[in-house]
This record gives structure tokens, C-alpha cells and sequence, in this order.
């Protein structure tokens, strides 16, 4: 009896090690400049690859060298750069998913990206101040309902799939707290889950349907925050939350979770729903342990393995030179070696990379 719940137990493990190496296991970034390609490129091989990671989530927005609308360049990242990366990719089997925001973080506060700098035609809310704060404004929005932003954030998203080669694209979305927007001519009056709904089925016939690349989207407007029980930046308090029975169930969520909590109720709710999933933290590893483990159970316990595509590890404010930095020194400051102050959110994400590796995907 004893020999035979051992090697039940064995083959579980081995079927759960089978299925999780199979998962992406991702890492994010910002990336605008061509001088953080080299030292992003070292530490992909030097430390990410050795913790795991096949996938990096470069969030590039409109810091690209575009040829297509030049006159909304906001970075010195080009082509060149691209090729460059994809090719140290491939050659490690690293998948490559370009992030690009819509609707929503079109800047940030008051001041707007390039995008609506260039177009303030765009503006769902023009009569805001560029430089009005929080709690006036988060982030600027597109309007949803003007034809003619697709047009050109289409043809940028094109050059970015033609220069990345990439199977999946991510756009965004997270965060959304102006749309509908009474003062917009346009989107006044209108249902705002149908709008947040309109813009990514928008997205997923363009990106899918005639390119035939995966759509990724974060899944925090997607959750009603009142039922989930997670904050206004996890979830929904506007109405838009209703649009995840609007769009198609092969949108992969990237679901992001930040801080420890009993349970995390949105992953048995989107594999409830049929969706794959992408569990997300960022710079709590002992949160990030217990969120990646919590998915592996309910995912397990729903009989929904399938539908986890892995987990994803996000570096809002690192740069592939701080990465750099850490990558080289980083057993001394785990050792405790005193970590420079503008290194420490940096060190706090690959320590949390680090350690859901060797805690939770290892065993």
C-alpha cells in the first residue's frame, strides 16, 4: 500500500514536471534605447535562460525607430535592434512578444505619448490639462470609438510583427479608467464593457485573424472588483469588466497579481471561463511564490493544466543596463553585499525570478 501511493505520487509529479515544462515562463521589461540590447542580451544567457525563462515580454510602446510614422518615434530601438534580438532568441528558443499599450497608458498622467501629441485627435479627453495629476487623471486614453487611431496604430503594430517575428503580441489594456467619456462626442452614452470589448475584438481580427498572431491582453479590467474583492488597479469599478463574455476565449489573460492574498480568486474564475491564462507577478517573491503555486493547484484541482500558459515574471522599471548590473553581482547581494539604491527594484525582480524558480518550478 505503501509502494503504491509512492508511485502515485511519483507519476503525479512527473506528469505535473512534463506539463509545467512546457509552460512560457516569461520575463518583462521596458525597452526603448538600442544601448540596453547588448547588456539584456548578456543576461538573457548569463541568468535568465539558467532560471527558466524561454519567453521575454519586451514592452516597446512607442519607443521604436518606426519607419511607418516616423513622426511618432519616441526611442532609438530600430530594426537593426530587432534582428539582433530575434536571432540570439532564436538561437537560445526563446519566444520574443512585443508589447505594445492600447486604449489605455497613452502616457502618463496628464501628459500624453507621442501617439496623441501627434493626433490630438485621438484624445478621448482633450479638455484635460497636460498637466493635471492623480487623482484628475491616471493615464490618457485613445478614443474607442474614432476609425482612424486603428488605422495607425495598426500599421505600427505590422512593422513591429514584420521586424520581431513574434507568435504572440501583447497589447495591453491594463488600467483603463477613462473611456465613454461624457465630454467625447463620439463615446458619450455609450456601454463602456461594449467599447473595451469593441477595441480588442478590433485588435484580435487584425493581430489574429489576418496575421495570424496569438492576442495577449492584461485581465484586470476583465475582473469586477466589488465580486473578486481585488482593488480598483486589479480590477474593474467602471462597468468594463462584463466585456470577458464579449470577446473570443482564445485572448490569452495575462492575470497579474503583485501582493500575498489568501486566494486569488480571478484564476479559477477566467479557467472557468475557458481562457488560458498567464499568472503575473512582479517584486514580492514570497507573493509570487504563493500566486504561481496557488495557479498550479486550482488550475490542477480544475482539471484546466491545459489552459495554464505559464507564468511571468514583470520588471516595470528595469532597463537591460540595470539588469546588467545585478546579473553581475548578484549572488554577492544575495549574500547580503549592500544593493546601490537605484538597483533595488531590479535586484527585488531577479531575486523573485530566482526564487520561483528554485522553490516552486524545480520542484
Amino acid at each position: 500500500m505503501h509502494t503504491c501511493l509512492n508511485l502515485n505520487t511519483r507519476g503525479e509529479v512527473l506528469i505535473m514536471k512534463s506539463i509545467l515544462l512546457e509552460k512560457k515562463i516569461g520575463f518583462h521589461l521596458r525597452i526603448s534605447l538600442k544601448e540596453d540590447v547588448e547588456p539584456l542580451l548578456y543576461s538573457l544567457e548569463e541568468f535568465l535562460l539558467k532560471r527558466g525563462v524561454n519567453c521575454l515580454v519586451l514592452e516597446i510602446n512607442t519607443g521604436y525607430q518606426f519607419t511607418n510614422h516616423s513622426e511618432l518615434s519616441e526611442g532609438t530601438l530600430s530594426k537593426a535592434e530587432a534582428n539582433q534580438i530575434v536571432d540570439v532568441a532564436k538561437k537560445f528558443g526563446v519566444e520574443i512578444i512585443p508589447l505594445f499599450e492600447c486604449l489605455g497608458h497613452q502616457g502618463w498622467g496628464g501628459a500624453p505619448n507621442s501617439l496623441l501629441r501627434v493626433y490630438p485627435e485621438f484624445d478621448e479627453t482633450p479638455h484635460i490639462p497636460y498637466e493635471a495629476k492623480w487623482p484628475e487623471i491616471y493615464c490618457r486614453s485613445w478614443c474607442a470609438s474614432n476609425d482612424d487611431v486603428y488605422k495607425v496604430v495598426f500599421s505600427l503594430i505590422d512593422e513591429m510583427i514584420e521586424d520581431f517575428e513574434p507568435r504572440y503580441f501583447h497589447v495591453g489594456m491594463d488600467e483603463v479608467f477613462i473611456i465613454a467619456d461624457d465630454n467625447c462626442p463620439r463615446c458619450r452614452g455609450k456601454e463602456k464593457a461594449k467599447l473595451f470589448a469593441d477595441v480588442v475584438n478590433r485588435l484580435y481580427n487584425h493581430i489574429k485573424i489576418e496575421k495570424g498572431i496569438e492576442l495577449m491582453v492584461w485581465g484586470d479590467r476583465l475582473l469586477n472588483s466589488q465580486t473578486t474583492g481585488y482593488s480598483q488597479w486589479e480590477a474593474d469599478k467602471l462597468g468594463i469588466w462584463p466585456a470577458i463574455d464579449m470577446i473570443p476565449k482564445d485572448v490569452i489573460i495575462a492575470d497579474w497579481h503583485y501582493e500575498s492574498m489568501k486566494e486569488y480568486v480571478s484564476v479559477e474564475y477566467f479557467l472557468n471561463k475557458g481562457f488560458k491564462i498567464w499568472p503575473s507577478c512582479w517584486k514580492d517573491k514570497n507573493a509570487a511564490k504563493k500566486f504561481f503555486e496557488y495557479a498550479i493547484s486550482k488550475a490542477k484541482q480544475l482539471n484546466k493544466l491545459q489552459l495554464l500558459f505559464g507564468f511571468l515574471i514583470t520588471g516595470w522599471n528595469l532597463t537591460g543596463r540595470s539588469i546588467y548590473e545585478v546579473v553581475k553581482n548578484f549572488e554577492d547581494y544575495k549574500n547580503g553585499k549592500e544593493i546601490p539604491e537605484k538597483l533595488k527594484d531590479t535586484f527585488d525582480v531577479l531575486d523573485t525570478l530566482d526564487t520561483v524558480y528554485n522553490y516552486v518550478f524545480r520542484s
